[in-house]
C-alpha cells in the first residue's frame, strides 16, 4: 500500500494556507498598483474589483485572527523584560 502524501509531510497543509495568503497579499498589491498608477477604473473591471475586495476582507480577518492567536501564545517574561528596557 502506497503511504498518503500529506501523512508523510504533515507541514504541507500550513505550507498551502501560507502560500494563499502571501498570493493574495499580491493580487490585492498589484490591484491597488495598477489604481494608483489609473490603469483602470474600479467601475471598469467591476469583477476584479469584488474579488480583490473580497481577498481583502478575508485578508484582515486573517490577521485579525492570527494577531489574536499569537497574542495568547506570547511569553509574558519576554513581554516584562521589553517593556522594562524602554520598548
Amino acid at each position: 500500500m502506497t503511504s498518503h502524501p500529506f501523512r508523510d509531510h504533515p507541514d504541507v497543509g500550513r505550507t498551502v494556507r501560507d502560500a494563499f495568503w502571501v498570493v493574495a497579499l499580491g493580487v490585492i498589491a498589484c490591484y491597488a498598483f495598477f489604481l494608483a498608477l489609473g490603469a483602470f477604473s474600479p467601475g471598469d473591471v467591476l469583477p476584479g474589483t469584488i474579488a480583490v475586495l473580497v481577498l481583502l476582507a478575508l485578508w484582515v480577518a486573517h490577521s485579525w485572527v492570527q494577531r489574536r492567536i499569537t497574542e495568547d501564545a506570547r511569553d509574558p517574561r519576554l513581554t516584562h523584560a521589553r517593556e522594562r528596557r524602554g520598548f
